[in-house]
C-alpha cells in the first residue's frame, strides 16, 4: 500500500467509532471478509478470533483485516471496548500490506489521523473524501513503518522526536533569549553537530532561521497587540541595533515594523 495513490482508496460507508454494548459480540459469518477493515481498540478488554488465531485485545490493538479473512470478537461487558473501524478497498495492485495485527504503543499521532476521518464525514466537510483518502494512506504508511522498524529503533526515534520538539517549544516560549546551538543541544542531550542535523529534519529550518522566526513572529505578536513601540519591542527582544532589527523584519514580513503597528 506504500506505493498506491491516495485516489486508489475506495471508501466504504462503514465506519464509526462506538462505545460496544454490554451485549455486543462479533460472530463469526460463513462469508469471509469483503474488503479491508481498520480495526483499533481505543479502550477496554476483549478478545478478537482472526482465522481461528485468537488475540487478547486492549487500548492500542489494532487489526487490518483482508479480503478474504474470518473474524470474531466478543469483550468484557464490564470494560466494554471503544472501537473505530473503517472499511475500504484499494483499486489498484496492492504490495506491501501493513501486518494484520501489532499493538501500538504511541498513539497520539495514530488516534488523531483516526478521530479526524471519522469527523470528516460527520459534518459533511468540503471534499471529506479527498482528505480522507489522503488520511487512510496516512495510516497505512504508518502501520507499514511500525511493521519495519525495531523496538528499539522506535523508542529510540520517539525519544529523539521528544527531545527535539521540546527545544522547539522552548524556543518559541523564549523568543528574546540569546539561545546558543551548544545550550540547545545540551538540552536535548546532543552533540552540537548532531542536534542541528536532527533539528533540520524535523521542524523543517535549520536552529537560527527557527529563532529568528520566532522572534519576528513574537514582535508582530506585541506591534500589533500590545501597544509597545518599534524601539520597545526591539529591546524586549534582545536587538541592540534597531536598524538591523528593522531590516531582519522586513525580510521576514515584507514590511517594516512600523508598518505592522
Amino acid at each position: 500500500m506504500l506505493y498506491c495513490s491516495p485516489s486508489s482508496f475506495v471508501l466504504k460507508p462503514s465506519f464509526a467509532k462506538i462505545v460496544c454494548e454490554p451485549g455486543w459480540k462479533w460472530q463469526k459469518r460463513e462469508k469471509p471478509m469483503a474488503n479491508f477493515d481498520l480495526f483499533y481498540v481505543w479502550s477496554g478488554q476483549g478478545e478478537v478470533v482472526l482465522n481461528g488465531t485468537p488475540f487478547p485485545v486492549g487500548k492500542g490493538s489494532c487489526f487490518l483485516f483482508r479480503p478474504g479473512d474470518h473474524t470474531s470478537a466478543t469483550h468484557n461487558p464490564q470494560k466494554p471496548l471503544v472501537l473505530t473501524y473503517i472499511h475500504f478497498d484499494v483499486a489498484e495492485p496492492v504490495a506491501l500490506v501493513p501486518e494484520p495485527y501489532r499493538v501500538l504503543r504511541d498513539t497520539v499521532d495514530f488516534e488523531h489521523l483516526l478521530s479526524r476521518y471519522v469527523r470528516l464525514f460527520l459534518v459533511k466537510t468540503y471534499a471529506a473524501e479527498e482528505e480522507a483518502q489522503l488520511i487512510l494512506k496516512q495510516l497505512m504508511i504508518y502501520l507499514l513503518r511500525e511493521d519495519n522498524e525495531s523496538p528499539v529503533e522506535r523508542k529510540a526515534s520517539n525519544q529523539l522526536t521528544e527531545a527535539i520538539h521540546e527545544v522547539a517549544n522552548y524556543i518559541r516560549q523564549n523568543p528574546g533569549a540569546p539561545h546558543r546551538v551548544e545550550d540547545l543541544a545540551m538540552r536535548a542531550q546532543l552533540s552540537p553537530r548532531y542536534f542541528s542535523i536532527k533539528f533540520k529534519e524535523m521542524i523543517g529550518s535549520s536552529v537560527q532561521t527557527y529563532m529568528i522566526r520566532m522572534r519576528i513572529e513574537r514582535a508582530q505578536h506585541l506591534l500589533k497587540h500590545a501597544g509597545m513601540n518599534v524601539t520597545e519591542v526591539a529591546d524586549a527582544l534582545g536587538y541592540r541595533d534597531i536598524f538591523f532589527f528593522s531590516r531582519q523584519f522586513k525580510q521576514y514580513t515584507g514590511k517594516s515594523p512600523s508598518e505592522i503597528r
